[in-house]
This record gives structure tokens, C-alpha cells and sequence, in this order.
């Protein structure tokens, strides 16, 4: 019966075809899902002039590159339900740092990943992030009662970038003013290479004056490593 039909619908496809119509187009004009092996063997005999060629590979290119943009769309909107959902399932922790105790666990943590655990006068804490600095001294400000003339910013950044908009920025994500910077250090490895990253804004390294906090976190760590 199916092949009763093909045969039906042959010499409309091979008419379609020398007008210069993928098979794709074919099969939505006649309706009919024929494979597509099947519509190149009944129209192996069909002559098409350049320009046709060339009008159906462009056709197949953009067929593929409309299919590559649909797939890159759903592929995000997977990823951002997905981060959705992942958002959803911890938004509660973030309240439990109202409760001190908890923020000073959250802070020894931070430190114990990102701090100088030799340095015994003080703190001293860097990163690349402006979100964990931020955290950390959010933390900071919050658990313990700072003497903000105790800190000093350290700016660490490649031989290509503006120092001063860089520490104008980091002074804005750290709220210490600009007369706590020491000079800025630039890499040497880095000079006459240009930066990849735009985005990136150096290491921005916290020293914070205080034997007594030093001490304080590193025995809230060696206490939590204890009580696991």
C-alpha cells in the first residue's frame, strides 16, 4: 500500500526537485513524511543548474544553523529552570546567617579556604571575586565589633589595566576608602601581554590588624575540624 502511494506521489517530487526544492521543502509541500534516501533515489536523475546547488546547500546551512540556535535556546532554558529550581531548594540558608553563631562558622569557613593561616598578627584574606570579598567582610562587620582604621586593601593585577579604576572599584565592593590602599602590585610575567579577560578585576587582598580576631577564627576552625 505504501509503496502504491510513493509511486503516486513520484513524479510530483521529481517536478518539485528540478524547480531547485530541498527535501525538506518536498516534504512539507506534499505532506507526506518520505525518506529522504528514498526522494534522492527517485530524483538521482534530476539536473540541477549551479545556481539551484548553490540555492539548497545555503537552504541546508541555514536549516542547520536555525536548528543550532533552537537547540543553544532550549539548552538555557533547561539550565536556567534547572538554577531555578537549585535556588529554590537552599533559599532558607540564607536567614540562618541572622543567627551569629552560624555567620561565625560561615566566616571561619571562608577563611579556612581563602585566608593566610600563618600570618599571626592578622588577617589576611584575597581573591578575584568581588562577591567573596564582599561575603567575607559582610561576615566580618556583622559577627565581630571591627575597627575599621584596622584594615588595609592590597591590589594585585595584570601590567595592562588601570590601577586607579580598578582600586576605585574594589574601594566601592570593600567600603575602604581609598587612603587604606597600599600600592598596587603588578604582576611582572604579565607585562607586554595583553589581558583575555575584560571582566577580570585583579586580586584584591584584605589585611585586617588583629592578632585577637586571628586567633579567634583559627580555634573556630581547629574546633569545627574537632567536632566532625
Amino acid at each position: 500500500m505504501k509503496k502504491q502511494l510513493y509511486k503516486e506521489y513520484k513524479s510530483r517530487v521529481i517536478a518539485l526537485r528540478r524547480q531547485g526544492k530541498t527535501y525538506g521543502e518536498i516534504q512539507k509541500i506534499i505532506g507526506l513524511k518520505i525518506p529522504k534516501s528514498t526522494l534522492s533515489d527517485w530524483c538521482s536523475s534530476v539536473s540541477l543548474t549551479y545556481q539551484q546547488k548553490l540555492n539548497i546547500e545555503h537552504k541546508i546551512i541555514s536549516n542547520i544553523n536555525r536548528g543550532r540556535t533552537i537547540a543553544l535556546e532550549v539548552i538555557k532554558i533547561k539550565r536556567a529552570n534547572y538554577l531555578k529550581s537549585i535556588e529554590k531548594k537552599v533559599a532558607h540558608l540564607g536567614s540562618k546567617l541572622k543567627n551569629k553563631n552560624v555567620a561565625k562558622i560561615a566566616l571561619a569557613m571562608l577563611y579556612l579556604g581563602e585566608g593566610s593561616k600563618t600570618k599571626r598578627g592578622s588577617l589576611m584574606f584575597g581573591n578575584s571575586n568581588p562577591e567573596i570579598i564582599s561575603l567575607f567582610l559582610k561576615l566580618m562587620r556583622y559577627c565581630y565589633n571591627i575597627d575599621e582604621s584596622k584594615f588595609r586593601c592590597t591590589l594585585q593585577c595584570r601590567a595592562d589595566q588601570n590601577i586607579k579604576k580598578l582600586e576605585e572599584f574594589w574601594s566601592k565592593t570593600t567600603r575602604i576608602p581609598l587612603s587604606k590602599f597600599y600600592g598596587a602590585r603588578v604582576d611582572p610575567r604579565t607585562i607586554g601581554k595583553k589581558s583575555k579577560k575584560p571582566e577580570y578585576k585583579g586580586v584584591c587582598r584584605i589585611d585586617y590588624f588583629s592578632g585577637d580576631l586571628f586567633i579567634e577564627i583559627m580555634k573556630t576552625i581547629e574546633i569545627l575540624h574537632k567536632g566532625l
